[in-house]
């Protein structure tokens, strides 16, 4: 992929494009979230019935994700990913219009879908700008989806508060980000597939690298699904906190992902990602043995906090790696980011199942199992790691070539 050339000001210039595209992706998903009991009402689904149907966009994205390459193959990147976006940002009023279960299993699938298949061209089009400024740039790009994700909840929550109908929140939330996702693709890397290159299958086995990046991936999801979900129901239940406490926690744990984040590329430049990976793990299994063994909430919420600095990296540098470790980094990307889809798919319910087996106290050694696994195999990022020279006038307005 890409035969173009690009002074240095289109590079970073590309950089902030693509992170604002992370930013809408992100205002999607918070846009959704939270009016998910409305959606639970309209459709007039049990508990239960919702829960099957929140399997539906984890689903649909693991059929659609390797797609993306073939997408981006016959489209090149910038078109792929605006067509890609705009799918996603309209595919939102969708959950909201549905009036029965079937229906919102569909709508919810092809939610899913379009959510997945904009990952992976994202993620891939930040690597390859990572690529060419020399710099690692992945971290900060997901703290502008986390960032993104918390102004569409924060939106969300609003409209809810006010009893609006979710069925227009939507519509008008759909008509900006669309707007948004395709005025800000307007300045991202345009390139184009060479004469000789094949085009990717339609559906492959990812790489064995891919698979061995995606099993670091899944360690650091499932332990933020399970921190997501669980920390609230955690404080309430096993130190028997205040709701608003309790609340608290999982809000101060998205945040301290969030600012990792968007600061984690400069720890990254420094040290690298095996090494990056490595403290953090050390980092999330403190904060696991915090989380298990406190008497008090302010130890356990401590805890939360140290679990959400020590996974905040992971999974940017695991998409970093992947899109390095062959010759068809989407195909590389579309196997870690179905891993990793798959990990915040089961990690709730196997936290709370095994927890009704034995404990939630229970739960939360085996995600301090996982933490311990970023240290164990941090190494397998090392494709993240290969010298890459410094941006300058030569070097960016030549880019690498694919094979």
């Amino acid at each position: 992929m890409s035969d173009g050339v690009y002074a240095p000001t289109e590079v970073r210039r590309a950089r902030y494009a693509v992170a604002a595209v992370f930013a809408v992706h992100g205002a999607v998903t918070g846009s959704f979230a939270t009016r998910v009991p409305w959606i639970q009402d309209h459709a007039s689904v049990s508990a239960g019935q919702l829960g099957l149907a929140l399997a539906f966009p984890a689903l649909g994205a693991s059929v659609a994700m390797p797609l993306a390459g073939s997408v981006s193959h016959r489209f090149g990147a910038r078109n792929a990913l605006r067509g890609l976006i705009t799918l996603w940002t309209l595919a939102l009023v969708l959950p909201s219009l549905a009036p029965n279960l079937l229906t919102l299993c569909l709508a919810l699938f092809v939610y899913g879908a379009t959510a997945g298949m904009a990952d992976v061209a994202m993620n891939a089009l930040g690597v390859e700008v990572e690529n060419r400024l020399g710099r690692s740039i992945m971290s900060g790009l997901h703290g502008m989806w986390s960032a993104g994700a918390l102004i569409g909840s924060a939106a969300g929550t609003l409209a809810a508060h006010l009893g609006s109908d979710a069925r227009l929140h939507h519509a008008l939330a759909s008509v900006t980000l669309t707007l948004l996702g395709l005025w800000f693709c307007r300045w991202v890397l345009d390139l184009q597939p060479t004469e000789d290159e094949e085009p990717p299958p339609r559906f492959a086995l990812p790489p064995k690298s891919a698979l061995l990046i995606g099993a670091v991936g899944f360690c650091a999801v499932f332990a933020e699904g399970a921190s997501l979900d669980w920390s609230a129901v955690y404080l309430r239940d096993q130190l028997e906190t205040s709701a608003g406490l309790a609340a608290a926690c999982t809000t101060g744990f998205t945040f301290t992902m969030a600012v990792a984040r968007l600061v984690g590329d400069r720890i990254v430049d420094r040290f690298g990602s095996v090494r990056t990976v490595r403290a953090s793990g050390a980092l999330a299994v403190l904060g696991g043995l915090l989380i298990v063994l406190a008497d008090r909430p302010a130890v356990a919420m401590g805890g939360f906090a140290l679990m959400g600095l020590g996974i905040a990296v992971v999974v940017p540098l695991c998409f970093a790696a992947a899109g390095r470790s062959g010759s068809n980094p989407s195909l590389a990307i579309a196997g870690v980011a179905t891993i990793t889809y798959t990990s915040g798919l089961i990690a709730p319910s196997a936290i709370g199942t095994l927890a009704q087996a034995t404990s939630l106290m229970v739960s939360f050694v085996l995600v301090t199992v996982l933490a311990g696994g970023l240290v164990a195999f941090a190494g397998v990022l090392r494709a993240g790691d290969r010298d890459r020279p410094k941006l300058s006038p030569a070097t960016a307005a030549v880019p690498e070539r694919r094979p």
